[in-house]
């Protein structure tokens, strides 16, 4: 029987669209904007973790806290016109596209918003010298206090219980404490002990000024309830249990490393070969951050990759000089395997960060398309460790880990493929010369694709702007990939049979070439330029724009810069208060051409103080004499302020009315017992009320509190609460 083939003509894309459009003459996006969505075939898979991010964002954006049949409203909406589009418009590409995106929507929203609710509120903790009893889960090593005094340690306590007669009988806490002990005490708990000890706490602070950093939400969700310090010796209470195997590992690992390594040489080291950071000092992070170098001092992608690919390439080559084995056996894939368990074990080691994780979810993916023989595809590898981790943790899209990371690698992925034919003609027919110059410059490349991509988010958290980072980086990564690490991991490896004292006095040496590096670097010439803050809705400008220029395919993808460069303005164009008040009334300020006033301060204001100092990019500088004693007034703009940074009389002495002539705002660190007249006040009860406070001055004057910048949330308390009761265990069922 003969048979016929149908051939059908090659058509290009253009022609294929113009056919669809007469078969189906419904009404569509225009063709250019089709076009280009129809180019990004499954790359727009990665857009899901942005659709569900912005879901996220939209449950911390609200002025109020939703209640539970608001938010299965919200939910049930998103979800179902995403699922409708789907249903009714499944073979169009815009209907399609709209339904996967309110999909993902919905759930990052309802994700977070259950999340929130599912945490155990914030209990009460006593506002005076207690005992407490806890089970210590981790222990830190902090930098000294002064140069004079030894290291400091810090502890992670869970189920604390309160001895005083309020809490009498009270559940264990459902959430940790962080307590520092007193330098001078030599006994050091272990993770898993029981212990007990006399301390002061506090809960955790609010933010210094409205739209600060928001320390009581990122309590919230990590289960913290507070901090303080020890006023008496540790003293071990019970039994102690078993502590994690894990713990007691990076405990012995920073133990060992202290004793033959010393100063910051050691606390670097611990930190790359167990995750303990804490011993890192104020000096060694500022140089570090100044030079571009402050990613070699967290635990990351980049620590991670060093690792799995000295493993992979010792395993490798070991397997190669085998000739039976390098003949049979699929060395690649067991060379990719073991540097994915030594990875896993790495991430294990240094305490499971969030960026590590990511490293770490990218490397499976890697490994298993190369066991399986597939092709690996890194931007959509990336996607689906993002998507995992917003699932899990949806509140992670505001971490600056999480921002960092991502941003970072997406930097480089999108760079290394857009200039991937460039580096192979500069490579050639792999003559050695040619071979140094494309190794320099990709060594060049991933500083100033990695740099380049973290600087908006390193600006918005951190108010600094590094611009020698490419220079310190070119000779401080490849120190780290073929010294410091390589030393470390043999390091590692050695410590069961105590022979890792020569492998960490090597390392220790790569380290304090970087040391020295970061330190001079830090020294040039604007090394360190402090930015003012960067509001919220200009990071998000950055990410979003950023996740276009790197997501989408093709030129236009270009226009992902547009977003950015409105992002970066938002720092001078946002407005900038003219007058701070803390959240406690005890540090007030003026803000003035290039200097930032401030009054009388106690140092428990100083951590305010310098998020003032960060927020603004100013230096200080004392109010005028007349207000370090008394009453003065302030011009601000076209208005007059009556300022009182300090008040002995606790309010008792009011202002005369010759003092609040033409005062349009009167504020007081004291009680303002209408001391003006008909003349607004902020004072001692305002701050207790609704935190801190910010003034613009424009038209009039804008008083702006941190009650009504955060708007009613869970993780803000109401005014006057203190926490949740700490109620007795039941006698019986």
């Amino acid at each position: 029987m003969k048979t016929e083939t149908l051939s059908i003509p090659d058509l290009d894309l253009h022609e294929l669209l113009e056919c669809a459009e007469r078969l189906d003459p419904a009404p569509k996006l225009p063709s250019v904007v089709t076009l280009a969505i129809l180019d990004q075939g499954r790359q727009m898979i990665c857009w899901l973790p942005v659709a569900v991010g912005m879901g996220a964002l939209l449950y911390l954006a609200l002025p109020f806290e939703p209640s539970i049949v608001s938010v299965l409203l919200v939910t049930l909406l998103f979800g179902l016109s995403g699922a409708g589009c789907l249903w009714r418009g499944w073979h169009l590409l815009f209907p399609r596209l709209t339904g996967f995106a309110l999909l993902a929507a919905a759930i990052g929203f309802g994700d977070l918003a259950l999340q929130a609710r599912m945490q155990p509120p914030m209990p009460v903790l006593p506002t005076h010298a207690t005992v407490l009893t806890g089970r210590v889960l981790s222990l830190e090593l902090l930098p000294p206090r002064n140069e004079d005094e030894d290291d400091g340690h810090r502890i992670t306590l869970a189920d604390a219980v309160f001895d005083t007669p309020v809490d009498a009988g009270m559940a264990p806490l459902r959430r940790t404490l962080h307590i520092r002990l007193r330098d001078d005490d030599d006994f050091l708990p272990e993770p898993g002990s029981t212990i007990s000890l006399r301390t002061m706490l506090r809960p955790p602070p609010p933010p210094s000024w409205p739209g600060g950093r928001d320390l009581q939400r990122e309590a919230w969700f990590s289960g913290l309830a507070g901090s303080g310090y020890a006023l008496g010796p540790v003293s071990l209470s019970g039994t102690a249990s078993r502590p994690s195997l894990i713990e007691t590992l990076r405990e012995a690992v920073a133990f060992r490393t202290a004793s033959v390594l010393s100063d910051q040489t050691a606390a670097i080291a611990a930190t790359l070969l167990a995750g303990e950071a804490g011993g890192i000092d104020q000096q060694t992070r500022e140089a570090f951050s100044a030079s571009g170098l402050a990613h070699l001092l967290a635990v990351a992608g980049l620590h991670l990759g060093l690792v799995m690919a000295a493993v992979i390439v010792t395993v490798r080559c070991s397997l190669a000089c085998i000739e039976y084995v390098a003949l049979r056996w699929p060395c690649r894939q067991i060379s990719a395997i073991a540097g994915l368990l030594a990875g896993a074990g790495y991430v294990l080691l240094t305490g499971a960060h969030l960026p590590s994780l990511r490293a770490l979810g990218m490397a499976s993916i890697v490994t298993l398309a190369i066991v399986t023989g597939r092709r690996v595809l890194s931007m959509r590898s990336l996607s689906i460790v993002a998507l995992l981790i917003l699932l899990v943790s949806p509140v992670s899209v505001v971490d600056v880990s999480f921002q960092m990371s991502f941003a970072a690698v997406m930097g480089l992925i999108a760079g290394y493929a857009a200039l991937r034919e460039p580096l192979m003609r500069l490579r050639g027919e792999g003559q050695w010369y040619r071979v140094v110059a494309s190794y320099c410059a990709a060594l060049t490349l991933t500083s100033l694709l990695a740099g380049l991509a973290t600087l908006p988010v390193s600006m918005a958290h951190f108010g600094t702007l590094q611009p020698w980072f490419v220079l310190a980086n070119l000779v401080a990564v490849p120190l780290a990939a073929v010294w410091i690490m390589p030393a470390g991991l043999l390091a590692l490896v050695a410590m069961p049979v105590h022979a890792e004292a020569p492998f960490l006095k090597l390392m220790g040496a790569g380290i304090r070439i970087v040391q020295a590096l970061a330190e001079h670097v830090a020294a040039f010439p604007m090394a360190h330029q402090p930015v003012p803050a960067m509001p919220g809705w200009g990071l998000f400008f950055v990410m979003l724009g950023l996740c276009f220029l790197c997501l989408w395919k093709g030129r236009v993808c270009l226009i992902g810069l547009l977003p950015v460069a409105v992002g970066l303005a938002s720092i001078w164009l946002a407005p900038k208060p003219d007058i701070l008040v803390s959240a406690d009334a005890g540090l007030m300020a003026v803000r003035r051409p290039g200097v930032l006033l401030v009054g009388p301060h106690s140092s428990l204001q100083r951590r305010t103080l310098e998020d003032w100092q960060q927020a603004l990019a100013l230096p200080t500088a004392p109010l005028p004499s007349e207000c370090l004693s008394g009453l003065c007034r302030i011009r601000v703009g076209a208005q007059t302020v009556l300022l009182r940074a300090r008040d002995l009389s606790d309010g008792t002495i009011l202002p005369t009315a010759q003092q609040c002539e033409g005062v349009s705002l009167f504020i007081s660190a004291s009680p303002a017992r209408k001391g003006c007249a008909d003349v607004p006040s902020l004072d001692r009860f305002s701050v207790w009320r609704d935190g801190a406070y910010s003034v613009f001055a424009g038209r009039g004057l804008t008083v702006v509190s941190d009650r009504s910048w955060r708007g009613n949330r869970l993780w803000v308390p109401p005014v006057g609460w203190h926490g949740m009761p700490n109620l007795p265990l039941a006698q019986s069922e």
